[in-house]
């Protein structure tokens, strides 16, 4: 009996949190859905096809670009839920949202046609049309993380929000940082040529279930915690706002957000030197 009413309660849970983020922003919404729907197919190319990149399975990149996505775009469309009703309603806004959505898709799709031919769809210099499409790449990717940018501004700016202000300025922030630390790393990522700093570059045996490098530097890890700003410091907002009078609350998110700052230009630091994430622990 317990079992079944709680299994009930998880499944209008899940219902009513997916009509919600369709509410919020269909367009966000749905392409998420379809993220996670493909996810299936992946999977199952994943157990079918036994071919390996940089010793291992071709399409487990594809899979964790997926999932990537999938929650990003979840959480940009609950965030728009908090936008200015002149922004969310505006022609530009909606315009904005399809080229986010097409970047994405283009995204997508060089990916997963890498995996299918056995290449790199990142850092590949083996032509001159490889080298042509991950630039193409490299700037869809700075548009479809501006989202990120033009969310958080808007929301900082909107003095009518019904949301706490120490919340809305924690949001208004980890939108914003996700935009500028994911830009700064994975821009030098770009540039470097390659995520791995000393090491074998394999991606064999990396600490699951990210797969970051074991034995020497690995740019991922700072990438990882630059892009998910938007969840962390939020969420110590959220907290802040609850537990704290304003004034404190302000200071507290304004003290963890510089600490999360911190907390990617030492994983960025510490990578450069050739030193694996969490070496200590093995």
């Amino acid at each position: 009996m317990t079992t079944d009413i709680l299994m009930t309660q998880s499944r209008y849970f899940n219902v009513s949190l997916a009509a919600e983020l369709f509410r919020r922003h269909p367009l966000f919404a749905g392409t998420a859905l379809c993220l996670l729907v493909l996810m299936a197919p992946t999977l199952f190319a994943m157990a079918l096809d036994q071919r390996t990149f940089q010793d291992i399975n071709v399409w487990i990149k594809p899979f964790k670009f997926q999932v990537a996505l999938t929650i990003y775009l979840a959480t940009l469309a609950w965030f728009a839920g908090w936008l200015p009703a002149s922004v969310a309603a505006s022609r530009w806004h909606r315009i904005f949202s399809t080229i986010i959505v097409l970047a994405i898709t283009a995204e997508t799709v060089w990916i997963l046609g890498a995996a299918a031919l056995g290449t790199a769809s990142h850092f590949n210099d083996n032509s001159q049309l490889a080298i042509g499409l991950y630039a193409l790449m490299g700037v869809l990717a700075v548009v479809l993380t501006s989202a990120s940018l033009v969310y958080g501004v808007a929301i900082l700016r909107d003095r009518n929000s019904c949301l706490d202000r120490v919340f809305r300025m924690s949001v208004g922030i980890g939108l914003i940082a996700t935009f500028v630390l994911t830009a700064a790393v994975a821009g030098y990522m770009s540039s470097s040529g390659s995520h791995f700093v000393g090491g074998s570059h394999s991606d064999a045996g990396g600490l699951g279930p990210m797969g970051w490098a074991r034995d020497g530097g690995d740019l991922r890890v700072a990438h990882f915690f630059a892009t998910h700003a938007m969840h962390f410091i939020p969420a110590f907002g959220f907290i802040a706002s609850r537990m704290l009078p304003a004034g404190q609350g302000r200071v507290a998110v304004f003290t963890f957000a510089g600490s999360f700052v911190g907390l990617v230009g030492y994983t960025f630091a510490e990578a450069l030197t050739g030193r694996a994430f969490l070496a200590m622990l093995y």
